[in-house]
């Protein structure tokens, strides 16, 4: 039953952990482009799949795709996403230039940032929730129900203390300058 449930919570962080990683720094970082869907030949596709993504500077972002004509639709793609990022196309790639972040912006992704890891903790009671239930149905002794309960409950404060650590880390992230 433990195993199971800490399974589960393991990965409703790493859920969590990929939220955070889009909630972009100031910095560049390819996994900004995650979910980003570019019409190739008819068929949504990743940018992932259609280019090589570097980042040649901090704050910069090179975007060189496999086939050059495929250029339009990346560059359509990425506009098409409102990321707040104008694309630069020279013919052969497309250059993402990240603009330095302003003290409101930070704030927004700062409470963007909790609001993921308050969806993160809630994912974390429904799956306690699911393990209390599960153990109430096995009709086990009561002073071994409750220790079974508790022993969830130990996992639950474990793994908000995770996600209260990697909020402070993206909080640390977002607000320096």
């Amino acid at each position: 039953m433990k195993s199971e449930t800490e399974l589960k919570m393991k990965k409703a962080i790493e859920s969590l952990d990929a939220k955070l990683l889009n909630i972009r720094a100031g910095r560049a970082n390819p996994s900004m482009l995650n979910g980003i869907l570019v019409n190739y030949y008819g068929v949504p596709t990743a940018i992932h799949a259609l280019a090589n993504i570097t980042v040649p500077e901090a704050r910069q972002l090179m975007i060189k795709p496999f086939d050059r004509s495929t250029l339009k639709e990346i560059e359509r793609g990425i506009n098409e996403a409102n990321l707040g990022i104008t694309p630069i196309n020279n013919g052969e790639v497309i250059i993402l230039t990240i603009p330095e972040l302003t003290e409101d912006r930070r704030k927004d992704y700062v409470k963007q940032a909790k609001s993921v890891c308050e969806e993160a903790r809630v994912a974390l009671r429904n799956i306690r929730q699911d393990a209390n239930n599960d153990i109430k149905k096995l009709e086990m002794p009561e002073d071994e129900e409750k220790r079974e309960l508790a022993v969830i409950q130990d996992l639950v404060n474990d793994y908000n203390q995770i996600i209260d650590e990697h909020l402070k880390e993206k909080e640390n992230e977002l607000m320096q300058f």
